[in-house]
């Protein structure tokens, strides 16, 4: 990573900003970029990373960052946009929002950036354990983090040499269960450290070692690695 330049999509805090660390401790220039370009730019403070603003929902964002980032070495996208929910209560924007950010916007990266990556650049997006293991209430997060295991398959062929993978995490603690309140948030932790293979929830550090992992493995492509602490197996 010494040197290469890479982009990294998501919030100022949880997995994005573990993944902006652990870039910068291997030595690469970061990009940081979202929906709110100053909140991320206060979140840094560090000269080897720059802040940039795009909309994942929005085609023209994303060509329009392409076009001011030029090339870069690596691209790597953390946002989602979750759609909890029993299929009864499922909205049809709900859902569709959460293709549209972590599907769709994947796609339309690739499709604007791969021209603007070296040959041995690659793509990391983001899946989940959901895609493997169904459960009540995560039916519409299951089916878009499937959508991004078969999409890594398909842009890994069609756009060889380039790489692309995804990583699929487990409960990681990010503070993206915050919104459950916190007795409910400790029910769930409880339950995932108590039945858990690794009994404990994951680290957002333990996920953004497996980016670099993923940027770094030049014969690793068209896969979604499992960092879940083995909850599919239980």
């Amino acid at each position: 990573m010494s040197d290469r330049r890479v982009l990294v999509i998501g919030r100022g805090s949880g997995i994005a900003r573990a993944v902006t660390s652990a870039l910068r401790a291997a030595g690469a220039r970061v990009v940081v970029a979202g929906r709110d370009r100053e909140a991320l730019a206060k979140a840094y403070d560090d000269p080897g990373v720059e802040a940039e603003f795009v909309d994942l929902t929005d085609e023209s964002s994303i060509a329009a960052l392409a076009g001011r980032l030029g090339q870069v070495d690596h691209v790597v996208s953390t946002a989602s946009a979750r759609a909890r929910g029993a299929v009864g209560d499922l909205a049809h924007d709900v859902v569709l929002k959460s293709f549209d950010v972590k599907v769709l916007g994947p796609l339309l990266l690739a499709k604007h950036f791969a021209p603007r990556l070296p040959e041995d650049g690659s793509f990391v997006f983001f899946s989940g354990s959901s895609a493997r293991k169904p459960a009540a209430g995560m039916l519409a997060v299951g089916a878009t983090n499937a959508a991004v295991d078969a999409l890594v398959r398909g842009l890994a062929v069609e756009l060889a040499p380039l790489r692309v993978n995804a990583i699929s995490p487990g409960t990681v603690d990010t503070g993206a269960y915050d919104g459950l309140g916190e007795r409910k948030k400790a029910e769930l932790f409880a339950t995932r450290e108590a039945t858990s293979p690794v009994r404990r929830v994951g680290r957002p550090e333990e996920i953004a070692e497996a980016v670099v992992f993923a940027l770094n493995s030049t014969f690793l492509t068209g896969v979604s690695l499992a960092v879940d602490g083995g909850e599919p197996l239980v």
